[in-house]
């Protein structure tokens, strides 16, 4: 690669649903642009973005795909990302590399959960550049303006065309360039027809129009005059999308190979370059700064993303915002507080790598042997404790426990999921101290399966997957006075111990109180200690499901013991013994954990959603309208929400979502109570 020049840089993030075309789209780009020899298919398994085993098998990408093309002077980096939901951090991670973000749709499909996701990610990033590419013009029922209405009724954004189609699905042909007066038919420039001469003036208005309505200067003239310059629409058209004020709308098929060459003549004319951003804030235990961006300031990178294969190694790809990087560079990670050098660094194109000298700002690397030890992380000069500020990823809404088939690859499994989950920041692993459970979690049933599936094929473990256990509680409803004696002769020294307890409930959310009512030495003191720890630690065992007691009191307030025979070991036993015996005398209940959810939907599912809160022993708790999507608040039991997502998946046709947090604890229903405990019993 060239020395190219900050501005003519663009790094460009290809959003939107699965099956919308963007690996597709990203071939034809690369290829036109001579960067690649052939055009890969995704059905053949040759693309140059969907390299991995696992993407070539599901025909679908996976991971995020990275690749660079050179186009009239210009370097584009291009970023294509997956969309389908369980991948959507990927998206987001894109989202911190990219100037410009562009939702790829398909034209002959419905506005789905794809396409909604992007939409929502594009707001959210407000000093991103955002547009439209309406892909798959060629196919049966493709319609342009259907696509660019459901963009607009669904969220707040209002698309203006660049580009107008020639022609409609199978004789779709070329494009119009309405700011040129030019088309592109068959990838060379001609003259518009004929007949789309009153089409493409009605478009241009409209264009012209929106991009007056960006700028005050531009307005007035519009208002004064009825019409813009070429230059000023151009002007015009290069700032409103900069500002994110204008969302520009592009067309094509990359199918067929329709417009590619537009699109590239298209990025280079108007999308802005990595110099967009001048400045950037920085984060440092909740305190922030902005400081400036310069080619030659100080290093200022971010990793977006990381890989880790043990046939292909670990590599980090990073965006660098400010000054320049090179082998041998001490860099600071601020996130691990460790310094670091560069090491090897290069150019990516898929999974081909080409040796990079030296990157600099506005550039997208891949850099080996880095230690940043997790996913998304800021590249520093030394002494620089501020961070970038890291986007916010997804909550889980999906819950697996995973453990190894094979008893020696237990002690694998925890570093290879460590390694995997760093290539994923949306998927989690934890240990669940509880239910001595090993959990991972994420968005979604394919990302959780993918993790198991990579376990095997990457590092030979083998794993299996199951709906992890509900940490239920156990408590008691009423008081008893109950008393133990342990006694054991067994020829020499005995064992000797006796309590007596008063076991009370407590207010729910007390936990455990333990009380010492001895009086007279009827227990010596240095047994008391004993007996707490006898308590504690049935407590912690639980006594009719296996599940922690809380919300307990134990008085002790009577006993004997003997001068010999009586030990620490013996009023532990008497403890537990009488503990277990007052438990079940007092009425004993399971507790079970209720969360609260907030669950996001289209208005036209609501009452399917509501129905089903209902079936699962939830409480709907409130509604609000927000754009066209309804907020629902509701309560339902831990147990109901493992297995909700593939459900509220189903009701919504993708669209529905949800986080959610611990509330309180509630009272088990009889019903289950019974059959938690028989299974306590069955595992005993």
């Amino acid at each position: 690669m060239k020395n190219y020049d900050i501005e003519k840089i663009r790094n460009i993030a290809l959003l939107g649903g699965s099956g919308c075309g963007k690996t597709t789209l990203t071939e034809q780009l690369l290829n036109t642009a001579k960067a690649t020899t052939r055009v890969g298919k995704i059905e053949d398994g040759n693309t140059v973005m969907d390299y991995d085993a696992d993407e070539i098998e599901k025909k679908m990408s996976i991971s995020m795909g990275i690749g660079h093309l050179s186009w009239d002077g210009h370097w584009i980096n291009l970023l294509d990302t997956p969309g389908y939901p369980d991948y959507y951090g990927e998206q987001i991670s894109a989202s911190m590399a990219a100037e410009t973000l562009l939702v790829v749709v398909n034209a002959a499909g419905s506005f789905d959960v794809g396409v909604e996701l992007a939409l929502e990610l594009m707001a959210r990033k407000k000093s991103s550049a955002k547009g439209v590419i309406v892909n798959r013009l060629d196919n049966e029922h493709a319609e342009y303006s259907k696509a660019l209405e459901q963009i607009s009724e669904n969220s707040d954004f209002i698309p203006a065309p660049i580009f107008v189609p020639i022609g409609r699905e199978a004789q779709f042909q070329g494009v119009v360039d309405i700011v040129k007066g030019k088309a592109y038919i068959n990838d060379k420039i001609a003259d518009i027809p004929a007949d789309m001469q009153d089409e493409v003036e009605e478009y241009r208005m409209k264009l012209m129009e929106a991009v007056a309505e960006t700028d005050d200067d531009l307005l007035e003239k519009y208002f004064e005059e009825g019409e813009l310059t070429s230059e000023e629409l151009s002007n015009g058209i290069r700032s409103g999308i900069l500002k994110g004020a204008l969302m520009p709308v592009f067309a094509c098929s990359a199918g067929q190979n329709i417009g590619i060459s537009a699109l590239l003549n298209a990025f280079v004319e108007y999308l802005p370059s990595a110099n967009a951003a001048k400045e950037i804030t920085l984060i440092n235990d909740g305190e922030t700064k902005t400081i400036a961006l310069k080619p030659d300031g100080d290093p200022v990178g971010y990793i977006f993303k990381s890989f880790s294969d043990p046939n292909v190694g670990d590599i980090a790809y990073v965006r660098l915002f400010s000054g320049a990087i090179k082998s041998g560079t001490e860099v600071y990670i601020p996130e691990k507080d460790s310094k670091d050098k560069i090491g090897t660094m290069y150019y990516i194109l898929g999974k081909n790598r080409t040796d990079a000298p030296i990157l600099r700002a506005g550039g997208i690397g891949g850099l080996v042997k880095l230690k940043v030890g997790c996913g998304l992380t800021s590249v520093m000069k030394p002494g620089t404790e501020f961070r970038v500020v890291a986007p916010e990823l997804p909550a889980p809404v999906f819950w697996q426990t995973i453990h190894a088939l094979n008893q020696s690859d237990e002690d694998k499994i925890g570093g290879a999921l460590a390694k995997l989950i760093d290539d994923d920041p949306t998927a989690k692993a934890y240990f669940d101290s509880e239910t001595k459970q090993q959990v991972i979690s994420g968005l979604g049933e394919q990302q959780i399966g993918l993790i198991k599936k990579r376990l095997k094929t990457r590092f030979k473990v083998e794993a299996e997957l199951e709906e992890p256990k509900v940490p239920y509680r156990e408590t008691i409803t009423s008081s008893a006075q109950v008393n133990y004696k342990h006694k054991k002769q067994s020829g020499g020294r005995g064992q000797y111990g006796e309590v007596y307890f008063r076991v009370r409930p407590t207010k729910r959310g007390e936990g455990f109180n333990f009380i010492n009512g001895i009086v007279g030495g009827k227990i010596p003191s240095k047994f008391i200690p004993a007996i707490e720890k006898g308590l504690r630690e049935t407590l912690d065992k639980g006594i009719i499901a296996g599940y922690q007691v809380v919300d307990i009191e134990v008085e002790v307030y009577e006993g004997s013991y003997h001068d010999v025979d009586s030990s620490e070991m013996a009023f532990k036993i008497a403890s537990s013994q009488a503990l277990k015996k007052g438990f079940k005398d007092s009425k004993p209940i399971l507790l079970e954990p209720i969360c609260n959810l907030q669950i996001i939907i289209p208005n036209e599912y609501m009452g399917d959603v509501m129905g089903d809160i209902s079936t699962r022993r939830g409480k709907i708790q409130g509604m609000e309208q927000k754009g066209t999507k309804q907020i629902l608040n509701a309560q339902l039991p831990l147990s109901e929400l493992y297995g909700y997502f593939p459900a509220l998946k189903s009701l919504t046709q993708g669209r529905g979502r949800f986080t959610k947090e611990i509330s309180h604890f509630e009272k088990v229903p009889h019903e289950i109570v019974t059959k938690v405990i028989a299974a306590f019993e069955e595992e005993d």
